[in-house]
C-alpha cells in the first residue's frame, strides 16, 4: 500500500485488463502463424515463451517471420525486458521479420515507455495495424461485374497469389514465391482465392480455420487495380466458402492502414491496435 497526503494508505489501482477481442486478437495471431510458418518449414522456430510468442520460418517473405509479445508484459519495466529478449532472438535469425505489439495489452505507464523501451531495445517503428473480428457469416454469395474468382489449387495459381502480395507491399517478386510457392497447406487447407479481370490476377485473399473462427490472411490487390472494390469482393469470396467449408460463423483478421477502411464493411470490428516493429539498423 502507499501513503497518501493524508497520512492514510491506500492499495494501489489493479492494471487494467485487456478485453476479451484483443486477447482474442492475440492468440488468433500466435494459432494462424503457427500454421502458416509450419506449413513453409516443418523446422521453423515456432516457440511459446513467458510472454512472447515466436513464429519464424526464416523466408524472404517478412511477414511469415514473427515475434509478438502476448501478455505479461504490460507494466513497463517488464516491457523493456520482453523487448529486448524478443529483438535478440531477432538479431539470431536470417531473414528480417517483424515485432507485433498489440496495445491493449500494455497499461498506461508501459504506453509511456514504449517509445524509449523499443529505441533501447534496438527496435524502430515500422507501420501500424488493427486487429479487427465479426461475428459475420454466413455472406451472401459475393460477385463482382468486373470479376470472376478462383481457388488457389495449382502452383501456378500460388505463384500469382505470391506475386500479387509482392506488389501490393512493395517487395521483390521472388520474397513473396519464396513464402509461399509449392506448399501444399495453401491448396489443401486454406481457402484461399484469386480475383481474375479476365484472365489477369488482380486481387487475392485466403481464410483458414484458427482456434473455431475464420482468420483472414495475405489479402493484396495490384496497385495497377486499386479502389474498384476488387480486394473487398475477393475478401467476401474467401469467407464465404470458408464458411460453406467449416460452418464457422466467426471471423478475425490483422489489416494494415491502407487495408483497414475496408473490412467493416463487410461486418468487422476493429478492436486492438497493433504496432510493428523492425530491428533498427546500423
Amino acid at each position: 500500500m502507499k501513503p497518501t497526503p493524508h497520512g492514510t494508505y491506500r492499495t494501489p489501482a489493479a492494471p487494467p485488463v485487456p478485453g476479451p477481442e484483443s486477447i482474442e486478437s492475440v492468440q488468433q495471431l500466435t494459432v494462424a502463424w503457427r500454421a502458416l510458418v509450419l506449413a513453409r518449414d516443418a523446422g521453423a522456430d515456432v516457440r511459446d515463451l513467458p510472454g512472447i510468442a515466436i513464429r519464424w520460418a526464416d523466408s524472404r517473405l517478412s511477414f511469415l517471420n514473427c515475434a509478438a509479445l502476448t501478455g505479461a508484459g504490460g507494466q513497463a519495466e517488464l516491457l523493456g525486458q520482453r523487448l529486448g529478449q524478443a529483438a535478440d532472438i531477432m538479431r539470431s535469425k536470417k531473414q528480417p521479420g517483424f515485432l507485433w505489439l498489440f496495445e491493449d495489452l500494455l497499461d498506461a505507464g508501459a504506453r509511456s515507455a514504449l517509445a524509449t523501451a523499443a529505441e533501447q531495445a534496438g527496435l524502430q517503428y515500422a507501420f501500424a495495424g488493427t486487429g479487427m473480428a465479426g461475428d459475420l457469416l454466413p455472406l451472401p454469395e459475393p460477385a463482382h461485374p468486373d470479376l470472376t474468382f478462383v481457388r488457389v489449387s495449382t502452383d501456378e495459381h500460388l505463384q500469382a497469389y505470391a506475386d500479387l502480395n509482392s506488389r501490393a507491399y512493395g517487395l521483390p517478386l521472388e520474397d513473396g514465391r519464396d513464402g509461399l510457392v509449392g506448399l501444399p497447406f495453401w491448396k489443401d487447407e486454406m481457402y484461399a482465392y484469386l480475383a481474375m479481370r479476365g484472365d489477369v490476377p488482380v486481387a487475392c485473399a485466403a481464410t483458414t480455420q484458427a482456434a473455431g473462427r475464420l482468420f483472414v490472411a495475405f489479402v493484396a490487390t495490384d496497385p495497377r487495380w486499386q479502389r474498384r472494390g476488387y480486394g473487398e469482393a475477393v475478401t467476401r469470396k474467401a469467407l464465404y466458402e470458408g464458411h460453406l467449408a467449416t460452418g464457422l460463423t466467426r471471423a478475425t483478421l490483422h489489416a494494415t492502414e491502407a487495408g483497414a477502411p475496408v473490412y467493416p464493411r463487410i461486418g468487422f470490428q476493429p478492436n486492438s491496435q497493433i504496432r510493428f516493429y523492425t530491428l533498427r539498423k546500423g
